[in-house]
């Protein structure tokens, strides 16, 4: 992640370092899971629930907070396979359970979208790892002041909706 939101007992929600949508057309937040994991089947049952319940909070508080999905939903992708590429390093075969993290991917599908990979009422399109470098180039995040919003959103959800607490922002 290129820098966290919100901490709590159900992992942590963040920025990618490569955003995969623009912020202005819905956003794009991952969410990883309290301890890194290859499979979800893999977390105790209490942290599967708590993770559950981070996951709802976030895309609640996207769709609550961003003016850009007004009328719009989410998209969660799990993901971690781009690790298992034979391009990715270390360059070579890969063992899911030794080299996939698994992680939530949470994409805000705005009505207004402009990118022609994110247009509304189609599904995402994304391109091969060899060209996902290039693609996520031409991407920007969601800003700063969005980003607060979001993680005051969480937090409140958290506590009120789902009795998550104590939580902690991330600095």
């Amino acid at each position: 992640m290129h820098h966290t939101l919100v901490v709590c007992a159900g992992g942590t929600v963040g920025l990618p370092k490569r955003p995969m949508n623009h912020g202005r057309d819905g956003g794009h937040l991952l969410v990883n899971p309290p301890r890194p994991v290859w499979e979800r089947s893999e977390l105790t049952p209490d942290e599967l629930a708590r993770w559950a319940c981070l996951v709802a909070a976030t895309g609640k508080a996207m769709l609550d907070t961003l003016p850009q999905l007004e009328g719009g939903c989410l998209n969660y992708w799990e993901a971690g396979n781009n690790a298992l590429n034979a391009l990715a390093q270390p360059v070579g075969p890969k063992t899911p359970r030794l080299h996939r993290k698994m992680h939530l991917h949470v994409f805000g599908r705005g009505p207004q979208a402009t990118h022609p990979d994110w247009q509304w009422g189609e599904p995402p399109r994304f391109p091969a790892f060899a060209q996902s470098e290039a693609w996520c180039a031409q991407f920007s995040a969601l800003e700063p002041g969005e980003c607060a919003v979001i993680a005051a959103r969480i937090q409140v959800l958290l506590t009120t909706r789902y009795g998550m607490s104590p939580l902690a922002s991330a600095p």
